[in-house]
C-alpha cells in the first residue's frame, strides 16, 4: 500500500478485522493512510503502545510496548528507560508507520502525553469523563460535564479541546508549554477535577474502584502519569461499526444526538476537516484553581 513516500507491504489484507461489519486488515489500513493527514500532528514524536487484535476484534486482543524484531529500519522509534532495563517504542511519525501498525492488526494505537525527545515533559492534560453505563441517560451527563469542564478550564485561562473516546465518554484535553513534570501536571488535573466534583458530588466523583461509584460519572485524571497512554485522535476502537477517537467543535457537545461511537473508519473523513488543527498552538500554561 503506497503510503506517503512509501510502500508498505500489508500481508492478508483480506483479514476480516472487525467480523460483524466486515471491516478487513486492508480496510483498516486505508483508513489509517488517509486520516494520516489529520492523525500525524497529534501522535508524531509520542511513544506508541500498540494494542493488537490478531484474530479479530471478537477474540482477544492484547498490548504491545516493545518493538519486536522485522521492524522496518525507516520505522522511527524510541528507547525508554524502565526499572529493569529498557522498552523501544515505535513512533507513528508519519502515514507509513500508521500503516504499518495497522498490518501489525494495531487496531488502536494509544500514545503518551510526552514526546520523545522530552519524555519527561508532557505537553497535553487529560480529563476522561467515564460513564457508569453505556446508555444514552450516561452521555448525557457526559455531555453536561465536559460543557461544565470546559467552561472552568475558560475560567482558569485555558483553551480546552474535547474529543469523544470511540467508545463510552469524552476527553477534555488542554495542551502545554513542557515546563513541568508529571508529578506536578498530574496533582494540577486532580485539582481541576475536585473543583469539578465538589460542584455536583451526586452525580461526579473521583473513585477510582467501581464498586463504589454507583451511578456516578468518574473523572478520571489518572492517564497523566509517567509512562501512561491515551486513546489519540482518529484512533480506531475495538468496537462494533469501528467508531472512531474523534475530536469534536465544542458546539457538538450540545448535541443531544452526540454519542461517543457517533464517527466511524467508514464516516469520519466525511467530516472534511480537523476540529483540533489549532491545539498546538493553543499551548499555555497548567491550569489550576
Amino acid at each position: 500500500m503506497r503510503a506517503g513516500r512509501r510502500d508498505v507491504p500489508i500481508s492478508h489484507p483480506g483479514k476480516v478485522l472487525f467480523p460483524a461489519d466486515g471491516i478487513t486488515k486492508g480496510d483498516l489500513a486505508a483508513y489509517y493512510r488517509d486520516v494520516a493527514g489529520w492523525m500525524v500532528p497529534h501522535v508524531r514524536g509520542r511513544p506508541v503502545s500498540m494494542q493488537r487484535f490478531n484474530a479479530g476484534i471478537e477474540r482477544e486482543g492484547f498490548f504491545q510496548k516493545n518493538l519486536g524484531r522485522g521492524a522496518p529500519e525507516w520505522l522511527h522509534r524510541v528507547r525508554v528507560p524502565k526499572r529493569d532495563g529498557s522498552v523501544v517504542h515505535p513512533l507513528a511519525d508519519d502515514a507509513a508507520a500508521l500503516v504499518w501498525l495497522a498490518n501489525q492488526n494495531c487496531v488502536t494505537p494509544h500514545v503518551w502525553t510526552a514526546r520523545a525527545d522530552r519524555l519527561e515533559r508532557p505537553d497535553r492534560v487529560v480529563w476522561d469523563l467515564d460513564p457508569a453505563g453505556d446508555g444514552h441517560d450516561g452521555f448525557a451527563l457526559v455531555r453536561r460535564t465536559a460543557l461544565e469542564l470546559g467552561a472552568l478550564l475558560r475560567e482558569l485561562g485555558s483553551e480546552p479541546w474535547a474529543m469523544t473516546t470511540g467508545s463510552r465518554g469524552v476527553h477534555v484535553v488542554v495542551a502545554l508549554r513542557r515546563r513541568q513534570g508529571f508529578e506536578t501536571v498530574h496533582a494540577a488535573a486532580r485539582a481541576v477535577a475536585e473543583e469539578l466534583v465538589a460542584r455536583r458530588p451526586e452525580e461526579l466523583t473521583l473513585e477510582f474502584y467501581k464498586r463504589k461509584r454507583g451511578e456516578r460519572l468518574f473523572v478520571d485524571v489518572n492517564r497523566n502519569g509517567y509512562a501512561m497512554t491515551t486513546v489519540p485522535p482518529y484512533a480506531v476502537r475495538p468496537r462494533p461499526r469501528a467508531p472512531i477517537a474523534a475530536p469534536l467543535r465544542w458546539e457538538e457537545l450540545e448535541d443531544r444526538r452526540l454519542r461517543a461511537d457517533r464517527y466511524t473508519l467508514r464516516t469520519v473523513l466525511d467530516r472534511g476537516e480537523d476540529p483540533w488543527a489549532g491545539i498546538a498552538r493553543s499551548a499555555g500554561r497548567l491550569p489550576a484553581p
